[in-house]
C-alpha cells in the first residue's frame, strides 16, 4: 500500500515556481540593450555626418558662419581635410577660398582681444586655424585674407600663423604652376611684418621671405642676420641658403646653428627634453641649409664648416649624425669634381 501513496517524482519537480517577470527585469533585458544600440547608431551616424562634411564645402562655410565656441574645430578639420588625400579638389575652390576669407576678416573686425575671456581666446584660435586652412589652397584667391590678416594688434597668434601660411600658399601655388595675383603686395606685407616688435613674427616672415624670393626679400633677410634672436638669424640664414646666397655672413650664421650645444638628457626632465629636442632641429637644418648652397653653388664650404660637419657626423643624436654623414658625402663628391689648380 505505501507504493501506492509514494508520489512519483518528474523534471517539473526540480524547477522553481513559475513567476510573472518584473518591471526591473524587463528594462535590463529589453531597455538597456536598446539604449546601448543607440549610442552605437548615434557614434555611427555622427562619424558619417563628418566624413560627409568632409567632401561638402558649403557644409564647411555654414558651421563656421555659427557663432558658436566650437568653430575653431571645423577650421582646424577643413585645414586636416585640405592636406588630406581628398583636399585637391578643396584647394581649387576658389569660392570656398574667398568664403573662409570673407569669415576670417568678419572674426577680426569683431575685435575680440585675445586673452579678453573664453570668447577672445576661441576667437584668436578660429583665427589661427582659418589662417591655416587658408594656406592650404593653391588658388591666389587665398592671398588677400592672408594679407590682411597681418596686422599689428594684441593678438600676436593670427598675423604670425597668416604669414607662415602664405609660405604654404606660395609653394602649393608653384606646384600647380601659378602665382600670387599681387607678388609684389604680399612680399612688401612680409617685409613689413619681419620689422615687428615680436621676435616669433620676424622669425616667421624671415622662412617666408625665403620661400618667396626676389631681391627686396633677400635684402630683408640680410638685415635679419644681425637679429638680436637667435631664431630670426636661424630663419634668415636658411632663408638666403634657399635663395643660394653665398655671402659670409650666411655661413657665420650657419656656423653658428652647427655649433649649438648638446643637452644632457636627463630622466623625467621634459624640459631638458624639449631643449635637446630643439638643438637638434636647429642643427639639422644648418646642415641643410649648408646643403643648399652647395647644390645652388657647386663648390665646398669653407674649412671651418667642414670641420663642424665632420664634429657633427659623430653626434649621438642620430638624425644629426646620419644628416652630417651625408652632408659629407655630398661635400666630397662636389670637392672631387672642382678642376684641379695647374
Amino acid at each position: 500500500m505505501a507504493d501506492q501513496h509514494r508520489r512519483t517524482v518528474t523534471q517539473d519537480d526540480s524547477l522553481p515556481p513559475v513567476e510573472p517577470p518584473s518591471a526591473a527585469f524587463l528594462v535590463q533585458l529589453f531597455l538597456v540593450p536598446a539604449i546601448i544600440v543607440a549610442i552605437i547608431v548615434f557614434v555611427w551616424l555622427a562619424f558619417h555626418w563628418l566624413a560627409q562634411l568632409g567632401n561638402d564645402p558649403e557644409g564647411y562655410v555654414k558651421t563656421l558662419r555659427r557663432n558658436n565656441e566650437g568653430r575653431w574645430q571645423a577650421a582646424l578639420n577643413l585645414a586636416n581635410d585640405l592636406r588630406g588625400p581628398g583636399g585637391e579638389r578643396l584647394k581649387a575652390d576658389a569660392t570656398l577660398a574667398r568664403d573662409l576669407g570673407g569669415i576670417l576678416a568678419d572674426e577680426i573686425a569683431s575685435g575680440r582681444p585675445a586673452g579678453g575671456g573664453f570668447s577672445g581666446d576661441q576667437s584668436q584660435t578660429l583665427c589661427v586655424y582659418l589662417c591655416r586652412a587658408l594656406g592650404e589652397f593653391a588658388v591666389p584667391e587665398a592671398a588677400a585674407p592672408l594679407l590682411a590678416a597681418i596686422k599689428p594688434g594684441t593678438d600676436t597668434q593670427t598675423p604670425r600663423a597668416a604669414v607662415e601660411a602664405l609660405a604654404v600658399l606660395a609653394n602649393n601655388l608653384t606646384a600647380v604652376g601659378r602665382a600670387f595675383e599681387t607678388p609684389e603686395a604680399v612680399s612688401t606685407a612680409v617685409i613689413e611684418a619681419a620689422k615687428a616688435d615680436d621676435a616669433p613674427l620676424r622669425s616667421a616672415a624671415a622662412f617666408t621671405l625665403g620661400v618667396l624670393g626676389g631681391d627686396a626679400a633677400g635684402g630683408q633677410l640680410k638685415e635679419l642676420l644681425a637679429d638680436a634672436n637667435l631664431d630670426v638669424r636661424a630663419n634668415a640664414a636658411l632663408g638666403l641658403a634657399r635663395l643660394g646666397r653665398d655671402d659670409p655672413a650666411v655661413f657665420e650664421s650657419l656656423e653658428e646653428m652647427l655649433a649649438t650645444p648638446d643637452v644632457e638628457p636627463v630622466p623625467g626632465d621634459e624640459a631638458a627634453q624639449a631643449r635637446r629636442y630643439k638643438r637638434a632641429l636647429v642643427v639639422v637644418n644648418a646642415l641643410k641649409g649648408v646643403g643648399m648652397l652647395v647644390d645652388a653653388t657647386r663648390v665646398a664650404p669653407p674649412g671651418r664648416i667642414v670641420d663642424r660637419v665632420s664634429g657633427l657626423a659623430q653626434d649621438p643624436i642620430p638624425d644629426v649624425r646620419s644628416s652630417a654623414t651625408a652632408l659629407l658625402g655630398k661635400i666630397d663628391r662636389v670637392a672631387e669634381a672642382e678642376p684641379k689648380p695647374r
